[in-house]
């Protein structure tokens, strides 16, 4: 599978000149996430937490981190702001992860996961995050608009004051660059995009794409509105994500089913994005879209048998793809 050449970026005047990233994500709504885990969860009274986490979090940045475990070139660029902004950025820096941090006014957002011991039930608070001005977004326009490399990964909600079409935007500036562009959002950012651009590959949950559709799918239901979309040319590859009940994938070559791997559940946080993460790795790799759709059911399984919110292992996804395939 071609890809468009690596290019290269300028720093300030008088500086080195880096080479490009390969694939750049794009997350406009990020959360540093807190997890721990509490014998009960009770209303009113004090619940005491143990083995407390801090991560970084939100669409694209945990694409990224998936990409980099798996050994791929990657650059997360994200808005954040104030105190927790901060902390986003150190954490990611303590992760190695390349990144350029956009500061914008309000301040970034926290989300909370509890893994209840006694019943292993997950309670997940997250929050709406700040609003963001027009200038404030601007720069990851341009970001969008400037990639030399081979794919731009927009994934994650749209915060409040982005217009519904921002994504729309991303995906005609890189299309007319040749890049490929990769969308995973929902609500105005996936039914926008769709119907005003067309993206390489979209992944909608199967809760998203029965909203993007207007209606409750069967199997049978989501098969046909993944189709639907490749046939009418808003994308050229359909990833729909269906937890327990595994994936489907849809390209010009008909609809692909696969079954989810079984692992023991320990949390779902991060599922769809280290699925998207390791889907787009593997085809940077040069993987045929079949192959790398495995890749990211492999990785999806990896992350629900990790608990909270650290990102799943290599070694996890490349044994379970091994598996999957075997199956």
């Amino acid at each position: 599978m071609a890809h468009p050449p690596t290019s290269c970026q300028v720093d300030e005047p008088g500086h080195a000149i880096q080479p490009m990233t390969q694939i750049l994500t794009i997350t406009l709504n990020p959360t540093v996430d807190i997890s721990s885990q509490a014998e009960v969860v009770r209303p009113t009274r004090k619940t005491r937490t143990s083995n407390t986490r801090y991560d970084p979090g939100g669409g694209g940045i945990n694409v990224a981190r998936v990409i980099a475990t798996l050994g791929g070139d990657a650059e997360a660029i994200f808005l954040a702001g104030g105190e927790i902004g901060s902390l986003l950025d150190r954490l990611l820096g303590e992760e190695g992860i390349r990144r350029r941090f956009i500061p914008i006014a309000g301040q970034t957002r926290i989300g909370v996961v509890v893994h209840e011991q006694t019943t292993g039930l997950e309670y997940r608070f997250v929050a709406e995050g700040p609003a963001v001005q027009r200038h404030e977004l601007q720069p990851c326009l341009d970001a969008a608009a400037s990639h030399g490399g081979s794919y731009v990964v927009a994934s994650g909600s749209l915060p409040a004051g982005v217009p519904g079409d921002t994504y729309a935007q991303m995906a005609d500036s890189t299309a007319a660059k040749g890049v490929r562009f990769v969308l995973d959002s929902s609500g105005a950012g996936l039914q926008t995009t769709l119907e005003k651009s067309r993206v390489f590959l979209v992944k909608p949950s199967l809760g998203e794409l029965e909203k993007l559709v207007g209606r409750k799918l069967d199997e049978n239901g989501a098969h046909q509105a993944a189709a639907d979309i490749v046939a009418r040319g808003a994308a050229e590859i359909v990833a729909v994500t269906m937890g327990a009940d595994g994936a489907l994938l849809a390209t010009s070559s008909g609809v692909l089913r696969v079954p989810a791997i079984p692992v023991r559940v320990r949390s779902a946080v991060g599922a769809g994005d280290s699925f998207l993460g390791a889907m787009v790795w593997a085809l940077s790799q040069g993987k045929a879209p079949e192959e790398a759709f495995r890749f990211g059911i492999a990785a999806g399984a990896a992350k629900v048998m990790t608990p909270g919110t650290k990102p799943c292992k290599r070694s996890d996804v490349l044994d379970l793809f091994s598996r999957g395939h075997a199956g």
